[in-house]
């Protein structure tokens, strides 16, 4: 057996017996030993394995597999700019705390030196976007390899797995050529992991117990849920009486300290005077509403914030304690705190879609709403970063049972139709997706599934105003630049979408009438797409017209 083929088998045997049960390939030549053994590995059914030709695809793809399955999920690469493509899919898994193993094959010391073919300085290429670093020695015939290449394995998986909060690892391989099988076993110690078929370095999956707040103490205070663990905070809510907001209203949210139109009240200043809280207890790291940075940096309310990692926010750096959980309030908040907050939800409601039903199909706000609405029991929602997660969060009913996922650890669009997919088949019900057309175009190159990839049950709903209708609501899109937003900000593209489906193979349909949209998204199984086309140059005056409405409701 030749030193890369060794070495690839015992790396993917380990992989295993921490618990890998999906990686993700991209082909190539110098990653040949990783690929072969991955292929033996799918042959004698231990994993299930995800082909991408598209690197930056692949690493979303990973990046969804693992946020949902909560295990940290390999993704591996040829050397060269092939790495390169996997590094926005690990700034997103660094800061949103989703855990990848990065394997990146390489050239040997003395192919780098001379310069050889695909070859870049590949040596802690992601900087400080990993939380773990490691270059194995380029592998030889000689005892204490296996042992070697075993320990690493483990001190990988078990920094991507992280305390409480995982995150991206890298391990970059040089492979010396033959990269292919050459027929033989003969090597010169046993390669074998442990006869129980355990890891080769037991260690625990949590590292320490989670801490709790312990400075929870206002009788005026609010939960901010801007990422996973939205369940957990609506019964924390409910049981001390503070509201529960969310960066995605009232979607994932629960109980009667749900507040769903928490981003229209933070946004009014009227309102906020007499109803700011002393404490906010912040679960995740919030990054879409301006309104809430505002919240978070006003040097009178204490920021709590129930977040694992280092590498938590403080709009005005007066963060007061950070912990993994809620811990216990020392009792409850003040008689009349969160009935005020329901009160005004009520009213900004009850205006909200009264408004909504009346401005002229289809809006972003009223197609987010009409999207959840029409969702199955449990299905997962994958949320694309710009007007969708706002739109959803701005308009859209409770609804408790429906799983949200969206890539906001730097909120980007990169990578969303990928990270839908893996998401998707890690997901047991069915899965959907609420983008914009620039969002879906950015990553086209997700539909691309070979015939032998698994499929998933996913339909991605684009709402296609033809360019980027976020800056429509941004000082950009204010009057007195319009002579030069629709070049450098509005980017039409006029793509046809069906055209663009039809080349992939991938099922697409048009909704014209909002009458039409309950009946397409019914679930069917398979990857399909449902577009609904929609008028840009309108958007801004939607929101004004909402704003008023909630206004007036409100503040009467």
């Amino acid at each position: 057996m030749n030193p890369s083929t060794a070495q690839a088998e015992v790396i993917v045997d380990e992989l295993v017996r921490n618990g890998v049960r999906h990686v993700v390939l991209s082909p190539g030549s110098r990653n040949a030993p990783l690929s072969f053994a991955l292929h033996r590995a799918v042959r004698a059914r231990r994993l299930e394995l995800h082909v991408r030709i598209d690197e930056r695809s692949a690493g979303f793809l990973a990046l969804g597999l693992a946020a949902r399955t909560g295990r940290p999920v390999p993704v591996v690469c040829t050397s060269g700019t092939a790495a390169t493509n996997l590094h926005p899919a690990v700034s997103e898994a660094y800061h949103s705390g989703v855990p990848l193993v990065v394997l990146t094959a390489d050239r040997p010391p003395e192919l780098r030196a001379a310069g050889a073919n695909q070859t870049i300085d590949q040596y802690r290429m992601f900087g400080t976007e990993v939380r773990l670093f490691d270059e194995l020695g380029v592998a030889e015939d000689r005892p204490g390899q296996n042992a070697y290449w075993r320990s690493q394995v483990c001190r990988a998986w078990q920094a991507a797995v992280g305390g409480s909060r995982g995150g991206p690892v890298q391990l970059n391989i040089p492979f010396r050529e033959p990269l292919v099988p050459d027929g033989t076993e003969r090597w010169s110690e046993p390669l074998v992991g442990r006869p129980d078929g355990g890891r080769w370095t037991e260690a625990s999956e949590h590292g320490w117990e989670p801490s709790t707040l312990s400075k929870v103490d206002a009788r005026r205070g609010l939960v901010l849920v801007s990422g996973w663990g939205a369940e957990g905070a609506s019964d924390w809510g409910e049981r001390y009486g503070w509201p529960v907001l969310s960066e995605v209203g009232a979607v994932g949210l629960s109980g009667t300290a749900a507040i769903g139109t928490g981003m229209w009240l933070l946004n009014l200043p009227e309102f906020m005077r007499s109803h700011r809280p002393e404490q906010v207890v912040c679960v995740g790291r919030p990054t879409v509403f301006r309104q809430v940075q505002r919240l978070l940096a006003d040097e009178g309310v204490e920021v709590l914030l129930a977040h694992g990692g280092a590498e938590w926010p403080a709009p005005a750096h007066n963060v007061r304690e950070v912990a993994e959980t809620f811990g216990a309030a020392p009792g409850r908040a003040a008689a009349d705190w969160l009935t005020g907050w329901q009160q005004a939800d009520q009213k900004a409601c009850a205006a909200l879609h009264h408004a909504l039903d009346l401005e002229r199909w289809p809006s972003g706000p009223a197609v987010a709403r009409d999207v959840v609405d029409a969702l199955p029991e449990r299905a997962l929602l994958v949320l694309g970063s710009s007007n969708p997660t706002r739109d959803v969060a701005l308009a859209a009913r409770q609804r408790p049972d429906v799983l949200v996922h969206r890539n906001r650890g730097v909120a980007g669009i990169d990578g969303t139709v990928s990270t839908a997919i893996g998401a998707a088949l890690g997901h047991d019900r069915p899965g959907y997706a609420l983008l914009g057309d620039l969002t879906f175009l950015h990553d086209a190159n997700g539909l691309v599934l070979g015939p032998q990839e698994p499929r998933p049950d996913l339909t991605l709903v684009v709402l296609n105003d033809d360019g980027g209708g976020i800056f429509s609501l941004l000082e950009q899109g204010s009057p007195e630049h319009e002579d030069s937003f629709e070049r450098i900000f509005g980017t039409p593209h006029g793509t046809d979408l069906g055209a663009l489906c039809a080349a992939h193979g991938v099922e697409h349909q048009v909704v014209r009438e909002r009458s039409e949209l309950a009946k397409a998204l019914q679930f069917q199984p398979g990857l399909r797409v449902v577009e609904v086309r929609a008028e840009r140059d309108r958007l801004r005056d939607v929101h004004d017209r909402l704003r008023t409405a909630v206004r007036s409701a409100v503040l009467g």
